[in-house]
């Protein structure tokens, strides 16, 4: 069901790019094409063309906002927690090394480790 509303995003984006583009805007656009030679302007008018583009868009908006809500719903419930990074992971299952034990009163301290001399 998850890999179906994918494409169905992927179907709405491509078509919601088709309109955009086939839009006239100011006097430009893929629809003036159609204008001169008996394309859309003579089948539905002028008008009747920019107003069904425009509720097409809003349709192809609409319907892929809410297929993105849905693939959430639906395949963001799989993981447990907050999305983490692979460092974030990696960071999470390596082991710390343990803290010293306390040191008993009167027992000598314990030697602080020493780091190499930086090589020149």
């Amino acid at each position: 069901m998850y890999y179906a509303i994918i494409v169905l995003i992927l179907v709405i984006c491509v078509l919601l790019a088709l309109v955009v583009l086939a839009q006239n805007p100011k006097g430009g656009g893929l629809s003036s094409q159609f204008g001169s030679s008996g394309g859309a302007a003579q089948m539905m008018g002028v008008k009747r063309t920019g107003d069904l583009l425009e509720k097409l868009t809003w349709g192809f908006a609409i319907g892929l906002m809410v297929l993105s809500l849905g693939s959430y719903i639906i395949g963001g419930h799989a993981q447990s927690g907050p999305v983490r990074s692979i460092n974030q992971q990696r960071a999470l299952e390596t082991r710390m090394p343990a803290t010293p034990a306390p040191v008993a009163p009167g027992a000598p301290a314990p030697a602080a480790p020493v780091a190499p001399a930086p090589a020149q």
